[in-house]
């Protein structure tokens, strides 16, 4: 009887405990639910605060942006004046004094030029004419840093390879050759490293020049150029970019068993190091003068076409943001710095003074546009996760400009030096229809592929964007 007892007080005790945990259970799930409410509903609050506060400044951004006339003007201005700007060139000199008065004509506080010094590269001629199995003219572009063909050119025989794996298995066929790197365009990213590497992969093979297929997914036998690097352990052979129906039909050649035969002049010539500038303006910030958010663009370009969407446009939608701040009369917590960097195509030296002139100042926010003008898509940040959920709560006033995402993986190259000491770091993407690479590095990135709208629309997002960033509570900026 007793053990009966005993066992049903057993039985009853386990039972209580039973029910007690799936209680706990419950109130463990009703009070997470809770807290999940309170902390959506905090969010929304959030978002909806800022939006009543924010709102009228936005809309008076975008209104006054669409109705000014200056920003395309000063755009078409610098492109057809100036012309191409590459590191060293006097026209990259003469745009930076015109755009220093400029600045200083808008008003802006502190308004100076840091020196900078930039390579110094000089296309002089550059020819390529197919000779066998016919005569016919390669347009060819040499890419940044090459050397020069031999007085009288260079020719030879042609081998074409798909990628630096078909190279290596192929190693044995390059001696004395002229290489052809004819990869399929796959976007930006996977191609730029032929142009960056082509040269010196293949001289150790004994290649006498290679030539890439120029990356962009335009098929108009439009040639394209930039920055080729070599490597000191390796004889340094000419290297230039074809178009990418020249590329293609050397291939073909090959594939009839035809072995083609191209002819090369290049005269190229690196100088000593010249004298740039970096050219910086402030609004100071009411509250925390101390505390710099850095904005701007880089003002040199390839010597192609006139750098209207590479980049120019950036120089002048960032240097326009601040404008538009100044001239609607909002006063930032922060101070605002545009800062228009000089040699990022080819040094980044303009990048990494700055870092090393003003790394000792209290740089809150870095940001750079760099992706040609067209719709603004997104708002990219690199920096504190607490930072970018305070960011996204002013998802309402960004989708203004229209279907606008707050995401992470802002950056550029100009401000690179800075973010890699911790500083976050913001751009806007844009949606340029997968156009951007029609026009990048060559001759067809001039003042009329740029619509006004999208210039204006440029403007008004990145104005709101740091204008935005200056309001963060101090909190949210402490180290």
């Amino acid at each position: 009887m007793t053990q009966n007892l005993e066992g049903r007080a057993t039985e009853e005790q386990n039972l209580l405990l039973l029910l007690n945990k799936e209680n706990m259970g419950k109130r463990i799930a009703y009070l997470f639910l809770t807290f999940l409410i309170l902390d959506l509903k905090a969010i929304f609050s959030i978002e909806q605060a800022n939006a009543n506060i924010y709102s009228s400044i936005v809309d008076k951004m975008i209104i006054e942006s669409q109705n000014d006339t200056l920003p395309y003007h000063r755009l078409s201005y610098m492109c057809d004046v100036f012309g191409p700007r590459l590191s060293g060139s006097e026209n990259l000199e003469k745009t930076l004094i015109w755009m220093l008065d400029e600045m200083k004509k808008d008003g802006f506080a502190n308004v100076r030029a840091d020196s900078v010094k930039v390579p110094h590269w000089v296309r002089k001629y550059e020819k390529c004419e197919l000779v066998y199995p016919r005569n016919a003219d390669i347009p060819v572009f040499a890419l940044g840093g090459t050397i020069s063909t031999p007085k009288g050119g260079i020719e030879a025989e042609v081998i074409t390879v798909k990628s630096f794996d078909e190279l290596e298995s192929r190693k044995g066929e390059v001696k004395g050759k002229i290489v052809v790197y004819n990869f399929p365009y796959e976007g930006y990213g996977k191609g730029v490293q032929y142009r960056f590497h082509g040269a010196h992969r293949a001289a150790k093979y004994g290649a006498v020049a290679t030539l890439i297929r120029s990356i962009s997914p335009n098929v108009s036998r439009n040639v394209h150029t930039g920055m080729m690097t070599y490597a000191d352990s390796v004889i340094k052979i000419p290297h230039a970019a074809i178009s990418p129906e020249d590329a293609m039909l050397l291939e073909r050649l090959i594939s009839y068993g035809i072995t083609p035969k191209l002819r090369l002049n290049i005269d190229a010539e690196t100088l000593p190091d010249a004298t740039s500038f970096n050219l910086i303006g402030e609004i100071t910030g009411e509250e925390y003068p101390d505390e710099i958010i850095a904005v701007g663009g880089h003002t040199d370009s390839w010597d192609a076409g006139t750098g209207a969407h590479d980049n120019a446009g950036g120089c002048i939608v960032t240097w326009e943001a601040v404008r538009l701040i100044k001239k609607i009369g909002l006063k930032p917590k922060r101070t605002i710095r545009i800062v228009q960097w000089t040699n990022e195509e080819n040094g980044v030296r303009g990048g990494n003074t700055y870092r090393d002139m003003h790394k000792d100042e209290n740089h809150v926010l870095m940001f750079e546009h760099d992706s040609g003008i067209f719709p603004p898509k997104s708002v990219r940040f690199t920096g504190p996760e607490k930072i970018l959920e305070f960011i996204k709560t002013f998802d309402p006033l960004f989708k203004k400009f229209g279907n606008v995402d707050v995401t992470n993986g802002g950056g550029g190259v100009d401000i690179g030096p800075m973010m890699k000491l911790g500083i976050p770091g913001m751009n806007i993407g844009t949606d340029d229809a997968g156009k951007y690479f029609y026009y990048h590095h060559n001759h067809s990135d001039t003042v009329d592929k740029v619509k006004k709208e999208d210039l204006n629309s440029c403007i008004a997002i990145i104005a709101a964007a740091i204008y935005l960033y200056s309001e963060l509570p101090s909190e949210m900026l402490s180290k």
